[in-house]
């Protein structure tokens, strides 16, 4: 049987639960894959906005949480939910604690290795979602039929034998003001790590899976759940790394899965 990864920390973000292109299922298989001292969720976890616009919630959505309670019950995780716009429903009860196993927050600093990570979201460096909100919702329904169209035309492309396309991720990678846009995010955040006297920075929000340093500040972007399917895992040595759920190598299969649960349940 194949034991689950083990990591000291692993930061996810966008998971965008609720709505349409969520990948429930996938980030679900993921986490049953892993364990972890501490799971970081980075924004956008639920997309409060889609909700609101008539998303649906489904069992694949409560299932996600169901596994986070597990690894806090079964394995002693602690959990760390940052607010992202998304989710920024979250601000009414902001900061909460909940034992010492889980907590609601803004912000985060974590400590690895010889360096102090500042962790957040990323949409306070966003002038439009955070200055201009009917924009951003506007943006956000633009997205959403863009996922529903990518939806059809990969069952095209796997039909086809071909591999997975993103409409959006090419939009950004070709359109030069997207990519001053995520330039800039990144500076900018770079330059908040250094005014909270940290050495990193961690985010999400833009979606873009990224590990770089940007002068003397390294620079981490756990990506999404929604396209890039990527999460930023920690060892106990303190090395980095962006995990994809393309690369299935380190999942456990359905059957290592059940029996783990079995295992547990004996136990």
């Amino acid at each position: 049987m194949k034991t689950p990864a083990q990591y000291k920390t692993i930061i996810i973000s966008d998971l965008h639960l609720g709505s349409e292109g969520a990948k429930a299922k996938e980030v679900v298989a993921f986490l049953k894959s892993t364990s972890c001292e501490t799971l970081i969720m980075n924004g956008d976890i639920i997309d409060g906005w889609q909700l609101k616009k008539g998303g649906s919630w489904k069992k694949k959505h409560t299932a996600f949480f169901r596994v986070v309670l597990k690894m806090i019950e079964e394995y002693g995780t602690k959990v760390i939910y940052l607010r992202g716009n998304h989710d920024d429903f979250l601000d009414q009860i902001i900061p909460f604690q909940l034992g010492k196993q889980f907590c609601i927050r803004k912000d985060y600093i974590l400590k690895s290795g010889k360096k102090q990570y500042f962790i957040t979201h990323g949409d306070i460096f966003d002038s439009v979602t955070s200055h201009m909100k009917w924009l951003a919702h506007l943006g956000d329904i633009g997205y959403t039929f863009l996922l529903s169209l990518n939806k059809l035309y990969n069952r095209y492309r796997a039909w086809r034998g071909m591999p997975y396309y993103s409409f959006s991720q090419k939009i950004k990678q070709q359109v030069k003001k997207a990519v001053n846009h995520v330039s800039d995010f990144e500076e900018k955040l770079a330059e908040l790590a250094l005014a909270n006297d940290c050495e990193g920075i961690i985010c999400g929000h833009i979606h873009k899976p990224e590990i770089k340093n940007i002068g003397e500040v390294t620079y981490m972007n756990s990506g999404d759940w929604v396209e890039s399917l990527s999460a930023l895992v920690e060892s106990h040595q303190g090395q980095w790394e962006l995990l994809f759920y393309a690369n299935e190598t380190f999942l456990l299969s359905e059957e290592d899965s059940n029996d783990l649960i079995l295992n547990e349940n004996k136990n």
